[in-house]
């Protein structure tokens, strides 16, 4: 069974009600209030099967000009539409106003039913269908048969389903494929149920049992039933209208205009770009920063409209913009928008979302118009490119380039593979895949590459910089996890050299000023002098009246350089002592075979403040190995 929503739209009285009625049976006008008024004041719905297996979800919807906002509730979901006109009365200001919704929300097929034909003679009801035909010249209705019908009589029905069947041969499905979108129209409750809510489904597919949130409260319910047409069912596909039993949440937590998706698969948005046409008919042109009343599937948002290349737009012009919400919303791309002004209360322009997630844009900024352009022409390669290239030192995951691209992730791997494969982009982190432009990387590269250049600059005695210390001075849009694979390509490149937690500059050696040389010659002298038993770190500072951060940094360069020896953390030594000292220790083992700490002390005549970190020197530098209280001498 084919699956199509038909949508009803047309001035108020023009028949749309009763044409349904007509032909389904059912009356869509169920509140008390409009049976009193005799008008339709909320959306109604009804069902339509006709022979080829075609069944049309029928949405009815308001045709007085105060009850705009529910018809475009009602459009969001359509397949086709049926234009209402009435014989006797001709095109109206709602036949032209609905006309332009449907054309701006991206409907493309339909018909017009030219209803209360038993009203008027022949002569006159061929001169109307002929000025419909001259109105509709240029819309996506220009070719749309013409079906005189009478709902009264009943004459024409027969020939308007007929109709109805044959345009339902040339309109696709809704695709199944993907996570389900259920923009709410109605929430009521039904005893022994609970809460019931009722809209189109735009996408995938809704199960008995499916975990849901709701947006944009972001509240979780689970489907307790699924109905379509009246009937239960275990499910319901794209393109269906649907009646879904929620539990977990009360009628009055739900509204028209929220929306039922999987639980944790969309995130909102406050802002979106996109590509907007202003009707020919608007009375003036839109400035910058106005704001106006966007409708979207079943909802209703105030939208500042940034004109992101001009200051002014002129009735019938077409404009990249970004619309700037009062309130979150799920919005996806090619999602089609309608825009209406407050006062009057007008439909002034639509279009489709280009980008749901975008950066606040640098207005008249070339690349964001490039970006743009291709997120419009669906050029899925240049799309990537430039949503890579966009998001500059901070890199974009693969699920944002598949939200903001309105690729599925499939498709969003394919068009980065060609990318990838040339250098374009590059994968900065394996799970979740992050990428950089390659432009960005490099930039990244020699950011980094600065910072070791300075850090040794200001420091001209460190022989390199700690990993930890550079990673800190990344760039803070970039992300800590690019800190790895950056330092990978410049030591690939020679740049730099990794030295367990150091990074240094390939073959730079600090480079002491004159001052500095002397001091370290001076305490080169002190430790010389000091023999086997050298002056600690606080007498060494208050000899040569130096704070001991420096003397410290000295001495770790005299031991680099061989000028010392480090045989403890505050113990250097020079180093003639010290090899003084092992030969001594060697010529003993080789006698004796064993030594203990008190025998080594008889052999040196050191205290107990040397001998220790000098026996733990030599078991470090593998000219001794302790067993129990001993040291031996280490073999090879």
């Amino acid at each position: 069974m084919k699956h199509l929503i038909l949508g009803t739209a047309g001035h108020i009285d023009h028949g749309k009600t009763s044409l349904v009625r007509a032909l389904t049976g059912i009356d869509t006008d169920r509140l008390p209030e409009e049976k009193k008024r005799g008008i339709t004041i909320e959306l109604g719905f009804a069902h339509l099967e006709l022979p080829g297996g075609v069944r049309f979800g029928i949405v009815d919807v308001p045709g007085h000009e105060r009850f705009v906002r529910t018809m475009v509730a009602g459009v969001g979901g359509m397949d086709m539409v049926m234009l209402v006109i009435a014989a006797d009365e001709g095109v109206m200001p709602q036949t032209r106003e609905h006309l332009e919704i449907c054309q701006l929300l991206g409907v493309k097929k339909g018909l017009v039913a030219l209803t209360k034909s038993d009203m008027v003679d022949p002569d006159w009801l061929d001169l109307v269908a002929e000025e419909i035909r001259d109105y509709l010249a240029g819309s996506f209705l220009e070719e749309a048969p013409v079906v005189p019908v009478s709902s009264r009589t009943g004459a024409g029905i027969g020939e308007l389903k007929d109709e109805l069947a044959r345009l339902a041969g040339t309109v696709a499905e809704k695709k199944s494929e993907g996570a389900f979108r259920l923009p709410v129209d109605r929430v009521f409750t039904v005893t022994g149920f609970g809460t019931v809510v009722t809209g189109t489904l735009l996408a995938g597919e809704i199960r008995v049992g499916d975990e849901v949130e709701i947006l944009p409260s972001g509240r979780f319910a689970r489907v307790r039933g699924v109905q379509t047409h009246g009937k239960k069912d275990e499910a319901a596909g794209a393109g269906q209208r649907v009646a879904v039993n929620l539990q977990g949440v009360e009628h009055t937590e739900v509204v028209r205009g929220d929306i039922v998706v999987p639980r944790d698969v969309y995130r909102t948005t406050r802002a979106v770009d996109a590509r907007l046409d202003y009707l020919p008919s608007s009375p003036k042109e839109l400035r910058h920063r106005a704001t106006l009343r966007l409708h979207s599937a079943t909802y209703e948002v105030p939208a500042q409209v940034i004109l992101l290349d001009r200051d002014v737009l002129a009735p019938g012009e077409s404009a990249f913009v970004q619309l700037r919400l009062r309130h979150p919303v799920l919005l996806l791309p090619g999602d089609p928008f309608v825009l209406r002004s407050y006062s009057p209360q007008m439909t002034v322009g639509g279009g489709r979302v280009l980008d749901p997630m975008p950066p606040r844009r640098r207005r008249r900024s070339d690349e964001a118009l490039a970006l743009l352009s291709a997120l419009g022409d669906h050029a899925e390669t240049d799309t990537v490119r430039l949503l890579v290239a966009g998001s500059l030192l901070s890199g974009i995951p693969l699920d944002e380039i598949a939200v903001r691209s309105g690729l599925t992730a499939k498709k969003a791997e394919a068009a980065l593979a060609p990318l990838l494969s040339a250098g374009e982009v590059v994968q900065m982190v394996r799970e979740p895949r992050l990428f950089l432009s390659a432009a960005a990387f490099a930039s990244l590269k020699e950011a980094l590459l600065a910072q070791v250049e300075g850090y040794l600059r200001d420091n001209p005695l460190k022989e390199g910089i700690g990993k930890e210390e550079l990673k800190t001075r990344l760039p803070k849009r970039s992300d800590a996890r690019y800190f790895t694979p950056l330092l990978i390509s410049l030591e690939k490149e020679a740049k730099i050299m990794v030295d367990r937690e150091l990074v240094k500059l390939p073959g730079r050696k600090g480079k002491p000023t004159v001052d500095q040389a002397d001091l370290q010659s001076r305490i080169e002298a002190a430790l010389v002098r000091g023999g086997t038993e050298p002056p600690t770190l606080k007498e060494l500072c208050d000899s040569l009246r130096c704070a001991e951060k420096v003397l410290v940094e000295h001495l770790n360069i005299l031991a680099r350089d061989g000028r010392a020896v480090r045989v403890k953390g505050d113990v250097f030594y020079a180093p003639a002592p010290v090899a003084a000292l092992k030969e001594q220790l060697v010529a003993c083992l080789r006698e004796k075979k064993e030594i203990t700490p008190p025998e080594f002390r008889e052999l040196t005549g050191l205290s107990r403040k040397f001998m220790i970190p000098l026996l733990e020197y030599f078991d470090q530098e593998k000219v001794t190995i302790r067993v129990g209280d001993k040291r031996v001498l280490r073999k090879g």
